[in-house]
């Protein structure tokens, strides 16, 4: 076998050594790589998990955040409802108190534009005798707001008080009755709201009387005065079949 040269040798011998040199760097390189990408996917799986226990966290938070916002509205409610109790209890309180002693001492009172000094029990004759009317007694609720317009001539009650004994008088035929009753309300109290009704009952009581020409005046007379009340059509209808 020939004998190489020793320059030749040489020249083989760092070919070698470059080769197993970039071996080993590219084995390098590559295992740096494999350890970069886990590590990077570690640091990618530790963030996720991080942020889901963040976003537990926070969404716990909330939840006890809505719970406690509906346990302080549940609070709220609960004073305004008791706020609300306490309001009508006082209301309940001092109407019964005013009532109590409306019975015992004289206290100034507005009926329906009426102003005037209401003595001790007259509101109590007034009702009991309004009570009458509404349950059908005709002849007691007339008894009764004529007895009340004699005791108390000068009270805030007595415009109604004539409008129902009128009406009560209607009611139990005593058309005459009815008709001085509702007269004298009209002369006495002639801008009272109750007077286009009691006209109409008037006009009513005239016709049931047989005079029908007074009975016309009445309704025509509703209808010029007080053309925008229900008195003014019903008054319209019984005219019109008044004969």
């Amino acid at each position: 076998m020939p004998k190489l040269p020793h320059s030749f040798k040489q020249t083989l011998s760092r070919a070698f050594c470059l080769s197993v040199t970039a071996l080993c760097l590219s084995a390098s390189s590559n295992a740096w790589a494999l350890f970069a990408d886990d590590d990077a996917r570690k640091a990618i799986l530790d963030l996720r998990k991080s942020l889901a226990t963040t976003q537990m966290d926070l969404q716990n938070q909330i939840e006890k955040l809505k719970s406690e916002n509906a346990e302080l509205r549940g609070k709220v409610e609960n004073l305004e409802k008791q706020g609300e109790d306490i309001n009508t209890s006082q209301k309940t309180y001092y109407q019964d108190l005013d009532t109590r002693l409306g019975n015992f001492e004289p206290r100034t009172a507005t009926i329906e534009g009426v102003s005037g000094t209401v003595q001790p029990g007259e509101k109590k004759a007034y009702d009991d005798a309004l009570k009458a009317f509404q349950t059908g007694s005709l002849k007691k609720a007339d008894e009764g707001f004529s007895a009340f317009a004699t005791r108390y001539p000068k009270s805030p009650y007595l415009p109604l008080a004539l409008f129902w004994s009128g009406n009560s008088k209607y009611a139990n035929k005593d058309y005459a009755g009815a008709i001085a009753q509702l007269q004298s309300l009209i002369k006495r109290y002639p801008t009272h709201p109750r007077i286009p009704s009691a006209m109409l009952t008037l006009g009513n009581a005239q016709l049931e009387s047989g005079n029908k020409v007074a009975a016309k005046k009445t309704f025509a007379e509703i209808i010029s005065k007080y053309p925008d009340t229900e008195a003014a059509k019903d008054a319209q209808q019984l005219n019109a079949a008044t004969k």
